[in-house]
């Protein structure tokens, strides 16, 4: 009777189990309204159509945000144009900005913004590729102390690596997770250290890539990484939840993995969100934050919605239990065969708001050059600013 009491203690007082409302001041929550925030978006519209450089960013996806110590925003991007844009009208006759498609097409980059406006592109790529047929795009980043304790402190960023592959892996398959650290404030790539390897799990689709989205709490770093179910055609994707202490991002051994019961650094990671059946999940990459003492995670919607549709989910743990879906919504896209991908919120504005982003691309992967060359508008991130409220 004793051992069982002291395991009951032992299990109610873990942090981790705050799965139930009001917990620790955790709360369902829900998007109450979105509005199309028309200042973000023109600003990376005016910035990508500057014409002034031939060497920086004119558009992008994989769209993230870190704030630097000085104030400064860097913003990561995947796979990115830079060269000249030309203005309209273009070569097909319609009143689109417009690339040649000759202009460079680079794996990864990384933008300033200083006072909400954006100055300059770092050189490109900043990641370099990890070995032949295979690159690096980079996710989520946090500042942090070199080393526990440390007074120095380090950009981390959280880095996906893909190897080219045959058809539905068009876009690679999952490779491993690195973590680059970066000097401050020159940003100079000072290291990468390889974090998870997936290359000997056997099906590409099951290999598990951290860092769409982190949040930050009580000394740790809550890291969340997703499966490539969708490219084999299954309605979801899983997402999954890894914690690293402050100070040790670039650690391997400092990483434990949610095994489905507890913190494990050895551990196969199980996935706290995602059934096929019920068609709950995310899509390839998602985000989540915290509002008050309750997680957030938007994604795309399951099936075919999810060209078109964010929803969310919340829960009062990294672990979850996840609940969900809530309500959605549907935000604005431009004319033509086009999708919506990539939500993710932007707390590194510092304003308070609560905003997210939305990648934007065409359907059809075999047009896809020639259209976004002919139309640069139609691969530059855009972005809502949302309003939560309570929610079931």
């Amino acid at each position: 009777m004793l051992a069982l009491v002291l395991g009951a203690v032992l299990l109610t007082s873990r942090p981790e189990d705050e799965d139930r409302p009001d917990a620790g001041g955790c709360t369902p929550r829900t998007v109450a309204s979105w509005s199309a925030d028309e200042g973000l978006t023109s600003e990376f519209a005016r910035y990508g159509d500057d014409a002034s450089r031939a060497d920086d960013w004119t558009g992008g996806d994989g769209t993230h945000s870190v704030r630097l110590p000085d104030g400064r925003v860097l913003w990561l991007f995947s796979d990115t144009y830079l060269g000249q844009v030309y203005p309209p009208p273009n070569p097909v006759g319609e009143s689109f900005a417009w690339r040649d498609t000759a202009a460079p097409l680079v794996r990864n980059s990384a933008v300033l913004m200083r006072g909400g406006r954006l100055e300059s592109t770092l050189p490109a790529p900043l990641f370099p590729d990890p070995g032949p047929d295979q690159w690096r795009w980079p996710v989520a980043a946090r500042v942090e102390p070199r080393s526990p304790g440390s007074a120095e402190q380090v950009l981390r960023v959280v880095l996906w690596v893909r190897t080219a592959a045959a058809a539905p892996w068009i876009y690679g398959t999952p490779t491993a997770t690195e973590v680059a650290t970066l000097s401050l404030p020159g940003l100079r790539v000072e290291s990468i250290a390889k974090v998870l390897d997936q290359q000997l799990v056997p099906d590409p689709s099951r290999r598990v890539l951290f860092g769409t989205t982190l949040v930050e709490r009580d000394g740790w770093t809550y890291v969340f990484g997703g499966d490539d179910g969708q490219a084999v055609s299954r309605p979801v994707s899983s997402a999954y939840v890894a914690r690293v202490p402050d100070g040790r991002l670039g650690e391997p051994g400092a990483w434990q993995y949610w095994d489905g019961s507890d913190w494990r650094a050895a551990a196969k990671p199980a996935a706290v969100l995602g059934n096929e059946r019920s068609r709950t999940g995310v899509g390839s990459a998602f985000s989540v934050t915290r509002a008050g003492g309750t997680y957030v995670l938007f994604t795309m919607a399951a099936g075919t919605r999810g060209l078109t549709t964010v929803t969310s989910y919340w829960a009062c743990s990294p672990s979850g239990p996840w609940h969900g879906p809530a309500k959605d919504f549907s935000p604005g896209l431009p004319d033509g065969q086009v999708a919506a991908y990539n939500p993710q919120v932007h707390p590194a504005l510092g304003d308070g708001r609560l905003v997210l982003s939305y990648d934007v691309n065409w359907l059809e992967p075999s047009a896809a050059a020639a259209q976004l060359n002919q139309n640069v508008s139609l691969y530059r991130p855009r972005f809502v600013t949302l309003r939560l409220k309570p929610g079931t």
